[in-house]
Order: structure tokens, then sequence, then C-alpha cells
């Protein structure tokens, strides 16, 4: 199964490159909003890991661009530093499926990951 993954942060995005890959997941990268897009728009993916803050196109912007423009349901999970209920709300409200505040345990995305897909 093929995950997209939106992190700026380099190690982060190795770390989690390499934890889908021993999981047996194909990851696909973009270290920003814009590389993301890009993606988006060219790569079928089964499930989307978004970081909030990117540069570029924010984490936000790029699931109201997954939803509204390319009209797309893909399974959205939120992983970020920053756990602010307005922003939770936020992005509730864009139907991401799942939402993980770093630091955290790669079990407990792993676990995320596999509940999404089941559903």
């Amino acid at each position: 199964m093929k995950i997209l993954i939106c992190e700026d942060n380099p190690l982060a995005l190795k770390a989690l490159s390499v934890v889908l890959e021993r999981h047996g997941f194909e990851p696909v990268t973009a270290s920003d909003g814009n590389e993301a897009k890009a993606l988006l728009e060219s790569v079928s993916c089964d499930l989307i890991i978004v970081d909030l803050h990117l540069p570029y196109l924010s984490g936000l912007e790029l699931i109201k661009y997954l939803r509204s423009d390319l009209r797309k349901k893909t399974p959205v999970l939120v992983v970020t530093a920053f756990s602010d209920a307005q922003v939770q709300r936020q992005a509730a409200e864009l139907g991401i499926s799942g939402y993980i505040v770093k630091p955290f345990n790669p079990t407990d995305l792993l676990e995320s990951i596999n509940a999404i897909l089941k559903h």
C-alpha cells in the first residue's frame, strides 16, 4: 500500500519512511506543501500522513485542496507537534481520519494506520 508522507523535518521524514517500509508499506515523500500538492495530482495513494506546518502550503491547506479541488476521499492522518483544539477541530471538519501529536511511539502510528486502512 502506498502512503504519501508530507513532512518538512528531514529526520522525521526519514524515520516515518523507514518505519513504514519495515512494515510493508510503500512510502512516497514530500518535504513541503507544493511538492505534496504535485504528488497528490499525479500519484494515487492509500493514505496520506501530513504535518500541519509545512512550507508553502500548510497541512490544512493541503487537505482542503485534496477534498475540494481534487475531490478525493483518501484517508488523512495528521501527525503534528501542535495539539491546539481549534486546529484539531478544523482538521476534523476537513474529514481527517486521525490525529497524532509528536513525539509519538512508532507502534501507536502503525496502530492508527492499520485502523484507518481497515475502514
